[in-house]
């Protein structure tokens, strides 16, 4: 006599009714199911890059579903394939997801096309994430080149809604020209209603920048750091951690209290493809989100 077979029914596994966390090695589960969500708004920021609002259709999935500042999606363009994409939002927003994605493929290519209505997939969430926790009574060091002003919003978010758990925020932003920055219409925002104290800078300045002009290490000069009371968070190219970080190393700031997100070498986000691996060490998987002493002891991490 043949044994029953249980087929897998998402609505009928207790654990798939738990809130949704963050997944590693041991306890990743069920990943291959995909909320279905809808773009439901769609804001360029420059000519390559722009942000994607999401909203995950089933309601009861919307509810469920949450996230830490520095963890990611996969998003799943049907027909064309998927891509990680850290998420951009504030984690209190219920089912609504923001993804600031760049034009730099085939799937992101096809969603640049994309309009609003458009329907893809979102597994996950997956990965590690900045202690904010941690971080709760202390000075917060929030340091962003290019495009990694976008994981960075996420925390930024956290730390604004929940302003009289921390003391001094500074924010550190660098591009390569003005035009390159992103998130503009938001600085003020940032700097009245969240209190966070902005520095922008840029190498290559046009006529009608009147800010800082260099590399973004040149406005770590430009303000006080107390390294026993200070954490710092660092997105943007992997070459900056090194300039970033070991500038903050030489102003007394231990590197288990530098964090970074090392989210470029993903691929597939569950450890299968082999192509984010760092020795024995998966970036999807044991990370995305180090501290600063974990990546200076990972061999060719940046």
């Amino acid at each position: 006599m043949k044994a029953h077979l249980h087929h897998f029914d998402i609505t009928r596994e207790e654990s798939m009714l738990l809130p949704v966390e963050f997944h590693r090695k041991t306890r990743l589960q069920h990943v291959d199911k995909a909320f279905k969500a809808e773009i439901t708004r769609i804001v360029p920021l420059t000519d390559m890059e722009r942000l994607y609002q999401l909203r995950i259709l089933d309601p009861g999935e919307r509810e469920r579903f949450t996230f830490f500042p520095g963890q990611f999606v996969m998003v799943d363009v049907p027909g064309f394939g998927e891509v990680p994409i850290s998420i951009s939002s504030s984690p209190s927003s219920k089912g609504l997801v923001e993804l600031c994605i760049r034009k730099a493929g085939l799937v992101t290519g096809v969603l640049h096309k994309a309009g609003q209505g458009a329907r893809v997939g979102l597994r996950g969430p997956f990965g590690t994430f900045f202690p904010m926790e941690q971080m709760k009574g202390k000075n917060v060091l929030l340091i962003a080149g290019g495009l990694g002003i976008a994981p960075l919003r996420a925390p930024l978010y956290s730390i604004i809604e929940n302003r009289p758990d921390y003391n001094t925020v500074h924010l550190l932003y660098g591009a390569r020209d003005q035009s390159q920055m992103l998130f503009g219409y938001q600085y003020e925002q940032w700097r009245r209603v969240g209190d966070v104290k902005l520095h922008l800078i840029v190498e290559t300045p046009d006529p009608c920048w009147t800010g800082e002009v260099g590399r973004i290490t040149a406005l770590l000069e430009k303000i006080r750091i107390d390294p026993d009371e200070t954490y710092a968070i660092v997105c943007g190219p992997p070459v900056m951690f090194k300039f970033v970080c070991n500038r903050l190393s030489e102003l007394g700031l231990p590197m288990h209290r530098m964090f970074v997100s090392l989210e470029r070498r993903m691929h597939c986000g569950m450890g299968k493809c082999c192509r984010c691996n760092i020795g024995s060490t998966y970036t999807c998987l044991d990370g995305p989100v180090f501290d600063y002493w974990t990546v200076m002891n990972l061999k060719e991490a940046i």
